[in-house]
């Protein structure tokens, strides 16, 4: 997703998706509703569209999922498409390059299949051309030959449902937004829910994890669950080696503050930039590109995956002249409030 340097690529608390996530997401993922936890407004919201989309026999909406890497927009796609009872065909925006890709996959579909796009803000616009109609009109308009002889012939295509999700709404186009029928927000997950999450996926893997293990990781999960369930693992194999075999308190914290993970979620990363900003700037606001260089990180990157949540923390905030580290910052980290 991101161009990133071998310190982000490391991190266990990044939100985005890395190769060793493959095999514990597909293992844990909820196939209904019922089962997954958390987002309880946009679930709300999905079961009603659902289950009138049956009751006409009509293929859902197209939806937007939008929010921070790491919050299940890909896993709640596969809900949707299980609770329609239809499949699901699953791409991302980059990998649609021309409109031929767009059109194989189209044609490709069922009646009421759902394809789902991740990172559609980067779909490149001569792909949304062909988009729109399909959307709307369920049907393509493709161009053959050239030149003078050039035609365009209209395909019929079934009719599908499109969930497209993305980490920047923001960068959507205007014409390709206003088609979507449901947007839906994820949100950052509350202690609680990750803490039930936790404890569902130590017994889908068969860990032995306690209500205080469970809670320990989830308040170092920084709201995601899937940095909860890498960290499950992680936390495991200290179980296992200088513990019992099951996860307590005891057992997550040690092994937590062994990862450079502490009691809030922040690893070195994270305490690196807020040092920065304070040890440099002393209060005052920083810019993104000066942050950006700082880290050697881009500023995308900076804003998609670090900033959401030291901003839910209350650690920083953004101004029209840059980022600030608040007072609470200050003390998390054990440096005095400057007097401004």
């Amino acid at each position: 997703m991101y161009e990133n340097d071998t310190d982000f690529e490391a991190r266990l608390v990044t939100p985005v998706y890395e190769k060793e996530d493959s095999e514990i997401e597909l293992s844990l993922r909820p196939k209904t509703l019922s089962e997954y936890i958390g987002q309880e407004k946009a679930k709300e919201n999905l079961s009603v569209f659902i289950k009138a989309a049956r009751g006409r026999g009509e293929a859902l909406d197209h939806c937007l999922l939008y929010g921070p890497p790491g919050l299940g927009k890909t896993t709640l796609a596969a809900v949707i498409a299980n609770e329609m009872n239809a499949n699901i065909r699953i791409t991302s925006g980059p990998a649609i390059e021309k409109p031929g890709d767009l059109a194989a996959l189209l044609t490709n579909l069922n009646e009421h299949d759902v394809l789902f796009i991740d990172e559609i803000h980067r779909l490149n616009r001569s792909v949304e051309e062909v988009l729109y109609p399909a959307m709307e009109d369920y049907a393509i308009d493709i161009i053959i030959g050239k030149g003078p002889s050039a035609r365009s012939i209209r395909l019929d295509v079934p009719k599908f449902t499109l969930i497209g999700a993305t980490t920047r709404a923001g960068q959507l186009s205007a014409p390709l937004r206003d088609r979507f029928g449901v947007i839906l927000r994820l949100e950052l997950y509350s202690e609680d829910e990750l803490t039930e999450i936790v404890t569902r996926s130590a017994g889908i893997l068969g860990i032995a994890c306690s209500d205080s293990g469970a809670r320990e990781l989830a308040s170092r999960s920084r709201g995601t669950p899937r940095i909860a369930n890498r960290l499950l693992k992680r936390v495991r194999d200290f179980a296992e080696v200088i513990g019992e075999g099951e996860i307590t308190r005891e057992i997550a914290s040690t092994a937590l503050d062994r990862l450079d993970i502490d009691e809030k979620g922040l690893d070195t990363i994270d305490r690196r930039m807020l040092e920065y900003m304070i040890t440099n700037f002393k209060g005052k606001p920083v810019g993104l590109e000066t942050l950006a260089a700082a880290l050697g990180e881009e500023a995308v990157t900076i804003e998609d995956v670090y900033e959401p949540y030291l901003l839910q923390l209350g650690f920083i905030t953004r101004t029209p002249r840059g980022r600030v580290v608040t007072a609470a910052a200050y003390k998390h980290l054990g440096y005095p409030v400057p007097m401004i």
